[in-house]
């Protein structure tokens, strides 16, 4: 596959799985052999932990802003936003709306994801929630 049509598998999985909230379209973007380093391999832990967003941010839009690739490497840094109205694994809805940098780094083969580095970052999610104090 080009680096072009492996951007657009990348670009598919933020904007039909986490904005749109399709999660049926994992199967066709992850290969067999799909590791995540950050996040959940395997795929039901991987929907569960995309769906636990979903529920807790339904207004939840990623926003690309960069997506760079180099032979089967594609990179993605993007923006997260949504307003926190249902429960967050143990944090119950706080109201607040928050902003999450996201940075990911794939590796592809034959048109499928079949490894991950990176995701939200999750410190500046927790922070923004309150339930982490900011630094400094």
């Amino acid at each position: 596959m080009s680096p072009e049509e492996n951007k657009a598998t990348v670009r598919r999985f933020y904007e039909e799985v986490i904005t749109q909230k399709h999660l049926a379209v994992l199967e066709e973007l992850l290969g067999n052999s799909y590791v995540s380093h950050d996040l959940p391999s395997e795929l039901p832990a991987l929907k569960g932990f995309i769906s636990s967003f979903h529920a807790a941010f339904p207004d939840g839009k990623m926003t690309i802003e960069q997506v760079i690739a180099e032979g089967d490497t594609v990179s993605m840094r993007g923006t997260f936003r949504g307003t926190h109205t249902g429960q967050f694994h143990n944090i119950p809805p706080t109201g607040k709306a928050v902003t999450v940098p996201a940075l990911d780094m794939y590796h592809l083969r034959g048109g499928k994801m079949v490894e991950h580095w990176g995701g939200p970052n999750q410190l500046s999610l927790l922070q923004q929630l309150g339930v982490i104090p900011p630094m400094g």
